[in-house]
């Protein structure tokens, strides 16, 4: 029999995300974010079950081209644009959109021999720094795209630095005031955007991390009340049972030692399938209908968790590490990271299943 942990992938839960999405943004559409292989999904399993979206974004040519060779026929935008000039042409025969953010790019588009006009989100350097044009020569640049027989529809579009902060969020006014006066297709709107801040929707909404059932924030109370559901669950087996007593520790390090006498489960689950290794001792697992703690240093392969007050968690008990009753949220903060991480890095070894 293979290792008992496993990832199980909720369709429907994606599904019903993408409709809690479309409550909150009112006549804008949404680019459903796919990058990183659809946050560790699997672009080729899960995108139907978002096929209701306006477009999908991903992060470059492969995924997009996936897309088109699964039957996906409407918009992909290509959210850090082309790495090459001669990636126009794959653009050009995808029917792709692409983002542009450099100078470079504006001479390629110019250049290539394209027969068809490809659609471009032009990117304002709003306070990010990473990529996009300054404010200064934004204007210029839309003057030098308009006069282009290679470009098509043009889009504005920026990122925001803050919008995962739920209140007190000091939007950019400068970015908003510039883009309020152009008469152009507009998209601002990350998730937490998406969420909070309905005056910056505009035209399209880029939503990700919100679709997979996990907060902007990385704090799971801030989405609480908006009947987000988990589309990822992490889970596997105990395949140890110890009782310790007092003064002895546990695990690498000896990071926990027990002041009492204690009943402790061996889980197979470690930092090798994508379990943070920095997860501390209390961060919470499922087991048995009830929360418990793990404890100790994680192992590549193990965690051990407190099952003191479960006399009917043993062998082969089934244990939730994150998903429909442990928010991967949760466990990240407890990790000092972000759920986005924690589905980025499901380790390949671990089965999956939709």
């Amino acid at each position: 029999m293979p290792r008992p942990i496993s990832a199980v992938i909720h369709l429907q839960n994606l599904t019903h995300n993408l409709s809690v999405v479309r409550k909150h943004i009112g006549q804008a559409k949404i680019w459903s974010v796919m990058k990183a292989d659809g946050y560790g999904h699997g672009i080729k399993q899960i995108w139907r079950a978002l096929q209701e979206t306006d477009g999908f974004a991903v992060l470059d040519l492969n995924e997009a081209i996936l897309l088109r060779e699964e039957g996906w026929k409407g918009p992909i935008l290509l959210l850090e644009g082309f790495f090459q000039a001669q990636d126009l042409l794959v653009i050009e025969q995808y029917q792709l959109a692409t983002s542009i953010h450099s100078q470079w790019q504006l001479a390629a588009i110019a250049k290539a021999p394209l027969k068809t006009p490809i659609s471009v989100y032009i990117k304002l350097n709003s306070g990010m720094n990473r990529l996009g044009f300054s404010q200064d020569e934004y204007m210029n640049v839309i003057s030098q795209l308009n006069a282009m027989a290679n470009v098509g529809e043009i889009t504005l579009m920026s990122h925001f630095a803050n919008s995962d902060i739920k209140t007190g969020i000091k939007t950019p006014l400068q970015q908003i005031r510039q883009f309020d006066h152009l008469s152009l297709p507009t998209c601002i709107a990350n998730s937490g955007a998406a969420l909070w801040h309905s005056g910056t929707h505009y035209d399209w909404v880029r939503t990700g991390i919100i679709l997979y059932g996990a907060s902007p924030s990385g704090k799971w109370a801030d989405v609480v009340d908006l009947n987000l559901k988990a589309a990822m669950t992490l889970k596997s087996e105990i395949i140890a049972i110890h009782k310790i007593k007092a003064g002895q520790s546990i695990g690498y390090g000896s990071k926990f030692t027990a002041t009492k006498s204690m009943r402790i489960a061996t889980v197979a689950c470690g930092y090798a399938d994508g379990y943070p290794r920095h997860a501390p001792t209390g961060t919470p697992v499922w087991c048995h209908g009830a929360k418990h703690a793990l404890l100790g240093a994680v192992s590549m392969d193990m965690l051990t968790i407190d099952v003191t007050n479960c006399p009917d968690a043993n062998i082969g008990s089934s244990v939730e590490l994150w998903g429909e009753n442990i928010p991967i949220d949760d466990v990240a903060q407890m990790a000092g990271t972000i759920g986005y991480q924690l589905m980025c890095a499901l380790a390949k070894r671990v089965p999956v299943s939709y």
